[in-house]
């Protein structure tokens, strides 16, 4: 017999996701930069349009794509095959940092989630266990996946913005004209299979390398 409510109003769900992925959520997000802290000591990201272009290939080919389809497989799987899932995403990760980034999180997320809806959420890395609580509650897949990726590229711009000068003003430019790459990915994530994961963003897989020695810092990734 399947476990899985009925849908829940589309006002309630939209509700659930928005705290779900507030800055105010305790996952610890604020803590972790992706690597754009890297970015910017390598010079790589060093204004609004180069840190527009790092998030867009971010989203696009990297670890914000993969997030987006490994939401979706959560949210597909049965229960037992979790697992495994959890497995192949930690394989995929590039290095030390990015895996515990999302261990943590997803952790943190899995905790506060299951205490507060009573959901059976075993600690899985952050978009795994994304999904596998939306699926849970009925929530519909795709504006999980966009609100997850707005809120993902949302933290980095915040990184960003305590990494060199990027006004106000201008890290919301940024957020809103990447807006429709988030509604896009969240369409095309819809229907994703793990046949779809990939990464081509190397040079953001190199900065979360370099950022496990660089010194100073003030990122934990």
């Amino acid at each position: 017999m399947s476990t899985v409510p009925p849908p829940m109003p589309t006002d309630s769900a939209l509700l659930i996701l928005t705290q779900w992925l507030s800055p105010a959520y305790p996952t610890g997000a604020f803590a972790w930069s992706h690597g754009v802290e890297a970015a910017v000591a390598a010079g790589w990201v060093r204004d609004a349009p180069t840190l527009e272009g790092w998030l867009a290939d971010i989203l696009t080919d990297g670890s914000g794509r993969s997030d987006a389809v490994y939401i979706a497989l959560a949210h597909a799987a049965p229960g037992d095959e979790l697992g495994a899932l959890d497995h192949t995403a930690r394989a995929y990760a590039p290095s030390a940092e990015r895996l515990r980034e999302a261990a943590q999180q997803g952790a943190a997320f899995a905790r506060v989630t299951r205490e507060i809806w009573s959901l059976d959420l075993p600690d899985l890395l952050l978009p795994l266990a994304l999904g596998r609580a939306a699926r849970l509650l009925n929530l519909p897949l795709r504006p999980v996946i966009a609100l997850y990726l707005q809120a993902f590229a949302s933290n980095l711009v915040a990184a960003a913005q305590r990494l060199m000068p990027l006004g106000q003003t201008e890290a919301q430019h940024v957020l809103a004209r990447l807006a429709p790459l988030c509604a896009r990915l969240a369409e095309e994530g819809g229907h994703a299979t793990e046949a779809d994961l990939f990464s081509n963003c190397f040079l953001s897989d190199i900065a979360a390398m370099r950022h496990e020695t660089q010194q100073p810092r003030i990122f934990q990734s």
